[in-house]
């Protein structure tokens, strides 16, 4: 079964290279998903995986991060997987 969280940042996170950078992290760990910005200023962050440990580690990974002094709050929460998603993406506004 896969394990798959929801993640809504706020802060300076628009602007900064954000999404790149959750991509660049993404391609060390065996999650597929998405990153992209919001109207309200936020990034949304959706990311799954076969392994709860895996997805924890890159949400992880992001936090102890250079974009860490971005983040001002980090909200997860639990979402349905989307089986079949491939890669994980930039979404463009």
């Amino acid at each position: 079964m896969m394990t798959a969280r929801q993640v809504y940042y706020t802060g300076r996170v628009q602007g900064v290279g954000f999404r790149y950078s959750a991509k660049r992290i993404a391609s060390g760990y065996d999650v597929t998903g998405s990153v992209k910005n919001l109207p309200d200023g936020r990034v949304e962050l959706f990311a799954q995986a076969f392994e709860a440990d895996e997805v924890e580690a890159f949400l992880d990974d992001i936090q102890n991060s250079s974009l860490a002094s971005h983040i001002k709050e980090r909200q997860v929460q639990i979402a349905p997987a989307q089986p079949g998603l491939r890669g994980f993406s930039i979404v463009r506004d």
